[in-house]
């Protein structure tokens, strides 16, 4: 294009660099100005204190020992054979009225079965999806060969998911596997208790407390905190633990702070601590290397609301090098063993416990319990923050898919059109589809690279819950510096871009003086017709000489603005 452009007959420069600049920057400053205030807006106040928590224990050797005056021989792990034996039971939803065809495995002492009077445990599920037949088999089969009854049940999920899993509804269930075992004439129905893992220690203390009169229950890696308080501790220190740049961290934070009984999910703000849960003899087991589980705090808070209900019979072990689930290595490898002395331990402890005998052993053994940051017991439910997240991310990805359909539809045209003698395909003017086409793609690949660092961190996180060893961050910890760069790069382009428009409209005589306005109107009035020329010079396009060109150029303009929109939410434009 010329240098120079007539406008009212008269020849009109083309603007120098110092002004683009100076309308380029106040644009900056305003979209800079707009997308930090959302990401300040969105932010959720977050402590980490008290840090670096510890509980010694009392003693280094977590075998559980009793006192015997009686000389009773007392059976171990091993001590008989085991025989299964299956059942099915109608597990009921009393909130649906939904029925669950559950499978269950009864494992008993061989040589035992037809005796009164044996102890029983029901096994409660972790997250997940687990059954009768894929779960509890080692750790069953020890208690069983101790002389216990046990039972393993499919998990009762009725027509939940992880999301939405009812856990009064589940504590019903597994009360209903309760009675069953209480049924049998081998079992004393005075004696049966509980086995419950991870997820399931949030169902646990209702079953105990609706129940009445449950014997015992061991407690694998309890979670104790509601899933809003638990998880969003568990996530922010696997967070800092695999390396992760702490720009992440406000990932987390809004995340936890979503308000999701907006959207009829309420197991976030579930809450598990149930004071009489804790009032029956507790063996709570922690591993060293979970990272998934509060250990100071919520051995605290078990022995408090233990405590407040009068029960002062709690046994604690943490295991060294064993992981959320007790096991020694990665668990993504298969065959990991259990803790060394776990199974003894537990099985010890549920034998003299049913048995009324006086523990003569440490209450608190095995490794030091430690615990890096606190439990976020003050993060809340942000409901402003939550409808408004749902809008731009809504927007910002139904946008980007319409700007993608345009993009397909202009190459289309574009082919069409090299392919039968040229024409008009998208019209817009010379040098706008270059642009736009880059800063779309930088934006785009913004996004990809934000979402490639969010996975990396995911992925790390779950072999570090597996038993894995953290590795060096690396992307994870430099991507969120690249991505505040680029933001604020891709902010300076679109700047340009708007000014640009700016001053092509201005050459095109589209921005116009309070006389050539008054000129205007009174031609409309002389004519009475819509005026297109301004003096008698016509104004010419400003982004592009057809409609589809113009609709191309603003929806690409708000799929990118939504997607910057997006990354504030984030806070990725806190510097």
């Amino acid at each position: 294009m010329s240098k120079r452009r007539k406008r009212n007959g008269i020849e009109q420069p083309r603007w120098n660099w110092s002004k683009r600049l100076l309308v380029s920057l106040p644009i900056f400053l305003i979209l800079m100005g707009i997308l930090t205030s959302v990401s300040h807006a969105t932010t959720v106040e977050w402590h980490n204190d008290p840090i670096d928590q510890t509980v010694n224990t009392l003693a280094s050797d977590t075998a559980v020992t009793y006192a015997n005056p009686g000389g009773e021989q007392l059976p171990k792990r091993g001590t008989y054979k085991v025989e299964t034996t299956d059942t099915w039971i109608d597990l009921k939803r009393p909130s649906t009225g939904e029925i669950q065809r559950a499978h269950v495995l009864i494992r008993s002492p061989k040589g035992l079965s037809s005796n009164h009077g044996l102890p029983a445990a029901v096994f409660m599920h972790g997250a997940g999806y687990g059954t009768a037949d894929n779960s509890f088999g080692d750790v069953a089969t020890d208690l069983s060969s101790a002389g216990f009854v046990t039972a393993t049940v499919d998990k009762p999920v009725w027509s939940t998911g992880d999301v939405d899993r009812d856990y009064p509804g589940s504590a019903h269930a597994y009360g209903q596997v309760v009675d069953y075992l209480r049924s049998m004439s081998a079992v004393d129905p005075e004696k049966v208790g509980l086995y419950a893992t991870s997820e399931s220690t949030w169902i646990s203390p209702y079953l105990v407390r609706e129940d009445g009169h449950i014997a015992f229950q061991v407690l694998l890696s309890p979670m104790v905190f509601s899933p809003r308080h638990a998880l969003g501790f568990f996530v922010a220190q696997d967070f800092a633990i695999v390396g992760a740049n702490p720009g992440y961290q406000s990932i987390v934070r809004r995340v936890f702070s979503v308000d999701a009984a907006r959207f009829g999910l309420y197991n976030l703000d579930f809450d598990p601590m149930v004071a009489e849960g804790y009032a029956i003899p507790t063996f709570v087991a922690y591993g060293s290397k979970d990272v998934m589980t509060a250990q100071v705090d919520g051995v605290r808070q078990i022995e408090t609301m233990a405590h407040s209900v009068g029960n002062w019979d709690v046994t604690i072990r943490n295991y060294p090098v064993a992981n959320h689930v007790l096991r020694l290595g990665d668990e993504a490898e298969e065959g990991t063993p259990l803790a060394d002395r776990y199974e003894n331990d537990f099985v010890d402890w549920a034998v003299g416990k049913v048995r009324g005998l006086e523990p003569t052993g440490a209450s608190i053994a095995g490794a030091s319990i430690v615990q890096s940051i606190g439990v976020p017991t003050y993060l809340t439910a942000h409901t402003k923050m939550t409808v408004y997240g749902v809008i731009i991310h809504v927007a910002a990805a139904v946008m980007l898919i319409v700007s993608w359909l345009f993009a397909i539809t202009a190459l289309v045209r574009k082919i069409w059109t090299m392919t039968h003698g040229g024409g008009r395909a998208i019209g817009l003017v010379p040098g706008f589809q270059r642009v736009l086409i880059t800063i779309s793609l930088t934006t785009q690949a913004m996004l990809l690279l934000f979402f490639a660092g969010v996975g990396q961190i995911i992925w790390r996180m779950v072999k570090l819950i597996w038993g894995a060893a953290p590795e060096a961050p690396g992307m994870i910890y430099w991507s969120w510096y690249a991505l505040q760069v680029f933001c604020a790069v891709v902010v300076w382009a679109w700047s340009r871009v708007f000014g640009q428009i700016l001053e092509a409209a201005s050459l095109r005589g589209l921005l116009r003086t309070p006389e050539e306005w008054r000129a205007d109107i009174q031609a409309r009035r002389l004519t009475g017709r819509p005026v297109i020329r301004i003096r008698g010079v016509d104004t010419g396009p400003v982004l592009a000489s057809t409609r589809f060109g113009v609709a191309f150029f603003v929806i690409t303009t708000l799929a990118m603005f939504c997607l910057l929109l997006v990354f504030a939410f984030w806070g990725l434009f806190i510097y």
